[in-house]
């Protein structure tokens, strides 16, 4: 698939759940915001942010360096993630952002 073009990862999107697709994922979720957020506005299905490891490791990384709070912006791209639509997030983050909101 182009990663360019999202009127092509919503025709995928809906090739999928036409082939019986109970869940959609978006994956690498940061980048693809913008699909998640298309995804939600147009099927009634459970849209599933995978932040993957490459994201993960991205935030991490910046944070060592001294360049963001690592915990502040974990939680703006988690909130982030819900805000385009996501029904379910999938993060390296999830046992430190459970324990940040108290789940």
């Amino acid at each position: 698939m182009d990663a360019a073009n999202a009127r092509q990862a919503m025709r995928e999107i809906a090739l999928d759940i036409e082939e019986g697709a109970d869940i959609v994922m978006v994956k690498p979720a940061l980048a693809f915001m913008d699909i998640i957020r298309q995804a939600r506005d147009r099927f009634d299905c459970p849209i599933a942010a995978y932040n993957v490891s490459g994201e993960y490791m991205m935030l991490n990384t910046a944070s060592q360096a001294g360049l963001l709070d690592l915990r502040q912006a974990m939680l703006e791209i988690l909130c982030g993630f819900k805000r385009a639509g996501a029904d379910i997030i999938l993060t390296y983050f999830a046992k430190e952002a459970a324990g940040m909101l108290g789940r």
